[in-house]
């Protein structure tokens, strides 16, 4: 079946799109790098001189500091009080752990990124696990996660709902591309500059299997911005700050001499030979045979305003982004408190918590896309799920142990503030971890001696194992 003109039209408008974005992201993703170029009027330094430019890598820094504290963990169901299991088996099997990361921090430097899903291979000669030909559960639907490089949407202008996608890439020597629509999937190869059908998967899904990774959409702007955008401009100051410091530091790195009344015969060593210019200009000691030649210094010009300026900078940085000054590289003279650290750090983590917030709508929309191919009909309750997200605060293990204590310990005959449970969550356990450990306190509980003497006694006994009311055993006499 030959691609339709609908099909043809919707390709085409979302490849002009994804050029338009691969020519915004080179810039973005130059700047993360610390590869941009930048741009000299050309008058305190020369461009001969240009491959002292030196390039500061603050957007790259602040984008890092954002993803290394988002963690996913896990995704809980409504009225489950752990993380479900099911789900993040599905997440393991797409090695989600790892390559959530490299969605995020797409997201972060260039506003966008995209996750696709898309049914396993289930044929009866997939290679499984199981028979140790595979490395992966043919029946666990797939879920990737793509570069806005490849990958475009078009949004309803009502709901705001993926209407349509498209994936563009280069394999090998040939240029294909797969367009996503609600209801099918169409597989295209680039053939004599025309797009030819290659294959085509009806799915009746309802819904276009590609999630948008939005970072800071706005109103107007739903496509997202990268998270440096605003600090671009700083960072392009601060680096030409550095760049005229670097070439002022090779000129002036030695204090500049002059010699008055000095021939060419001054200049050579004890067997008349003459000295090189190196060797002339960092002499010890220099001897004149003219008696009224003079040999002077200039004084060394005064650097410490390069600091002052990209400090300055520094600051102006800190102030938009709400990075502290030490990830800048501007260190202070007493170490911070953990209190200072908490305080230092409040704007950054407000940021990670905005994140996690709008990242979290699009991979629970993931996951009820893959309940969907799985279960073959949408579960209306997948709609209150969440997203369980690691806490992006940095506190000390001392400061958490405690107000977890204080949330957990209750006087006699009063129920604790929070259940054990969420006093683990708090301690940042892992959703793995909490589950062993309940194990760990099922076993023990089943250990315990006073049950084990109260299971031994005959029923109807006080005590005995048809007993409602606990019993005090006297073990003394």
């Amino acid at each position: 079946m030959a691609l339709t003109d609908d099909e043809r039209t919707i390709l085409g408008r979302l490849e002009l799109k994804l050029l338009r974005t691969q020519r915004r992201n080179l810039r973005l993703d130059a700047y993360y790098n610390g590869e941009q170029r930048l741009e000299q009027l050309g008058l305190a330094v020369p461009p001969e001189l240009a491959r002292f430019l030196t390039i500061v890598a603050w957007p790259g820094t602040y984008a890092d500091a954002i993803e290394e504290r988002v963690d996913l963990e896990g995704f809980r169901l409504p009225g489950a009080s752990g993380a479900d299991a099911d789900l993040w088996r599905i997440w393991q099997a797409n090695s989600l752990d790892e390559e959530s990361q490299l969605a995020h921090l797409d997201a972060l430097v260039l506003g966008r990124s995209f996750i696709v899903v898309g049914s396993g291979d289930d044929t009866p000669d997939a290679p499984s696990p199981a028979d140790g030909d595979g490395d992966r559960d043919p029946a666990v639907p797939l879920v990737t996660v793509e570069s806005s490089n490849e990958v475009t949407v078009e949004l309803d202008p009502r709901t705001r709902r993926v209407v349509a996608a498209a994936k563009v890439y280069q394999d090998g020597p040939a240029r294909r591309a797969t367009l996503y629509l609600p209801d099918r999937t169409v597989w295209v190869e680039r053939r004599d500059a025309r797009w030819v059908e290659v294959d085509r998967d009806v799915h009746d899904l309802g819904v276009v299997p590609v999630v948008p990774l939005t970072n800071r959409p706005r109103l107007a702007r739903r496509e997202g911005r990268s998270q440096f955008e605003r600090v671009i401009g700083l960072t392009d100051a601060a680096a030409r700050a550095l760049t005229n410091a670097q070439i002022a530091t090779e000129v002036l790195a030695v204090p500049q001499r002059y010699v008055l009344g000095a021939t060419k015969g001054d200049f050579v060593d004890r067997d008349g030979n003459v000295l090189t210019t190196w060797e002339s200009y960092f002499g010890a000691i220099w001897g004149m045979a003219n008696k009224d030649a003079k040999v002077g210094q200039f004084s060394a010009a005064d650097l410490t305003n390069f600091k002052t300026i990209v400090d300055h900078y520094a600051s102006l940085v800190a102030g938009v982004t709400g990075l502290p000054m030490r990830y800048l590289g501007q260190s202070t003279t007493n170490p911070p408190s953990a209190e200072g650290i908490r305080a230092d750090e409040s704007r950054l983590i407000k940021t990670c918590e905005r994140f996690e917030r709008t990242a979290g709508g699009s991979w629970e929309l993931t996951m009820r896309i893959v309940r969907r191919i799985i279960d073959g009909e949408w579960d209306p309750a997948l709609a209150q799920m969440e997203t369980l997200w690691r806490d992006p605060a940095t506190p000390t293990r001392a400061q958490a142990a405690d107000a977890a204590v204080k949330l957990y310990t209750a006087p006699p005959g009063q129920r604790p503030i929070v259940p054990l449970r969420q006093t683990r969550e708090t301690l940042g356990f892992s959703q793995v971890q909490i589950a062993r450990m309940e194990e760990e306190d099922e076993a023990d509980r089943a250990r315990d001696p006073m049950l084990e003497i109260a299971r031994a006694l005959p029923p109807g006994q006080p005590g005995g194992a048809e007993a409602t009311e606990p019993v005090t055993i006297d073990v003394a006499g």
